[in-house]
């Protein structure tokens, strides 16, 4: 028998969040083998910076503000209603963004009883709030490619199109119906009748789910993110 005080660190943890923890281990350890020089290139790192500082903080402050529009004060409250990355950046999200390319913030919480709107509605808007302001940012730097695609510097290009990447692939990856994503609360919002035990079920199972899309079928991921960067650089530059 283990004696209590050697219950520490790995010995502590149940076995779910050991799965989570290799799992999470995998996904760096394919980040390093998929993305090869680029994953420490100055303007890859850049980009990360950008993702991890503005871009994620970004994300949750829509989040936020679309609830405090509606009515709910809660985010306000939890001092989440601000743009001050401090408050918003989770560490293994952070992580995930450098050698994965996508990855998660502190979500914002909020109560869907406080809103001057239906619930449902409310929940749709809340969450399409945080995956839109990731495409209206990558809109935002295919513009700022298009204005300085003049000046032929290889760094700012390879920048700005990490940059739109990684937020066309958030927007993407946010977007998939799965717990706890951002999807998933469109999906329950959209379907009738009561969803509690689908909800239950899909939260359970979820982070297995996103796990598996990722090691087997990435194109799932991949392919809309290409096809949208294609048609942002098409329409834009």
């Amino acid at each position: 028998m283990i004696p209590e005080s050697m219950r520490r660190g790995w010995l502590s943890l149940s076995a779910t969040q050991k799965i989570i923890v290799g799992v999470v281990g995998a996904l760096l350890v394919y980040g390093l083998f998929t993305m090869g020089g680029n994953l420490i290139s100055p303007a890859r790192l850049l980009a990360v910076a950008m993702i991890i500082f503005v871009a994620l903080p970004v994300h949750e402050y829509a989040h936020a503000a679309m609830a405090v529009a509606l009515g709910d004060p809660t985010p306000r409250l939890q001092g989440r209603y601000t743009l001050n990355p401090l408050v918003h950046i989770d560490p293994m999200g952070a992580i995930l963004i450098l050698f994965a390319g996508f990855g998660w913030a502190r979500p914002v919480q909020w109560n869907p009883r406080n809103i001057t709107v239906d619930p449902k509605l409310g929940s749709i808007l809340v969450a399409l709030a945080g995956p839109v302001s990731n495409i209206l940012l990558a809109v935002l730097g295919v513009i700022f490619f298009a204005v300085t695609d003049g000046v032929n510097n290889q760094f700012v290009t390879q920048f700005v199109i990490f940059f739109v990447q990684i937020n066309v692939l958030l927007f993407v990856f946010n977007l998939l119906p799965i717990p706890p994503l951002d999807g998933s609360h469109v999906l329950f919002a959209l379907l009738p009748g009561d969803t509690y035990t689908l909800q239950m079920n899909l939260a359970r199972w979820g982070f297995f789910i996103l796990i598996a899309i990722i090691f087997i079928a990435p194109q799932i991921i991949r392919t809309p993110t290409d096809l949208i960067m294609q048609t942002l650089f098409r329409f834009v530059v």
